[in-house]
């Protein structure tokens, strides 16, 4: 059963895929990691070149806004996290747009909030301006608008927001690039006998259950968000695969059809409503 769903990885069109701030910094310091952002652009860019359509969800412009302006201590109070990001978007956009230029491909920055997807309009209008930029052969580059962004109107972390960019495009697959090799039955740098988990078929309460104490707590998505984010992928008919971000050509790997990370498969629940779950869950 894993193997052929796999494969069937293969023939995936519409990916996007999904990287997070602990992904694209320096463990050590906290600045943004040109190395791996280049190799990234490189690994979609190829993809992109093989008849792929790619979304690129991106955390890191606290982070870059924080190396730019000498900030080696994190953020406390919103005011300040929101002046960063304001300093670190423009500047991860600068980075993207002069990275996938060598390659010949063109990036396009969207940046959302919950009222994106809550207002009927701003709704339409996003679906419309995702599917114009990929008819166009451009790559979107996704974030949260931080800037901007109040309790009442944050997704809070960057795994659930590419689901909901997943649903809301129709995409195919999503790869969700993190600081672990996908879902444990518990913390695995706790607990040694902690079991990896290579397929999920359907998720389960019990699922849920044990991913609220499993795995990263890098970032502002841990396990338990991630869980959340499959939820939304498969039942909105998009496969998922969580993945170690520390060598982007995993991406490659999972698109050869290699059993790399843990996938959740799509089965596309025809009673769920994307808009029900962003009102009930944030």
């Amino acid at each position: 059963m894993e193997a052929k769903a796999r494969q069937e990885l293969r023939d995936k069109n519409r990916i996007v895929i999904k990287i997070g701030s602990s992904s694209l910094t320096h463990e050590e310091t906290g600045d943004v990691n040109l190395m791996k952002i280049e190799r990234l652009v490189r690994v979609i860019s190829d993809l992109k070149g093989a008849g792929k359509e790619l979304v690129l969800v991106s955390s890191g412009a606290i982070a870059v806004g924080r190396q730019a302006m000498g900030h080696h201590a994190r953020p406390q109070t919103l005011a300040e996290k929101q002046a960063l990001a304001a300093i670190g978007q423009a500047r991860l956009m600068m980075i993207y747009q002069k990275l996938f230029a060598e390659y010949n491909q063109t990036a396009a920055q969207i940046l959302m909030t919950k009222s994106t997807m809550t207002n009927d309009a701003s709704r339409y209008n996003a679906q419309n301006t995702f599917d114009e930029l990929l008819k166009m052969g451009a790559i979107p580059i996704v974030n949260e608008n931080d800037t901007v962004s109040t309790h009442e109107i944050q997704f809070g972390d960057n795994d659930r927001l590419s689901a909901i960019v997943a649903a809301l495009i129709g995409a195919d697959l999503l790869i969700l690039l993190s600081d672990i090799d996908g879902l444990y039955s518990d913390d695995p740098r706790q607990n040694p006998e902690a079991r990896f988990i290579s397929l999920v078929p359907e998720i389960t309460g019990e699922l849920l259950e044990m991913g609220k104490g499993a795995g990263s707590d890098v970032g502002t998505g841990g396990m338990a968000a991630k869980l959340a984010a499959a939820r939304i992928a498969t039942d909105s008919g998009s496969d998922m695969v969580i993945a170690n971000g520390d060598d982007v050509n995993v991406v490659h790997q999972i698109m050869a059809g290699e059993e790399k990370g843990t996938l959740f498969m799509a089965h596309t629940n025809l009673d769920f409503d994307l808009m029900e779950y962003i009102n009930n869950e944030y």
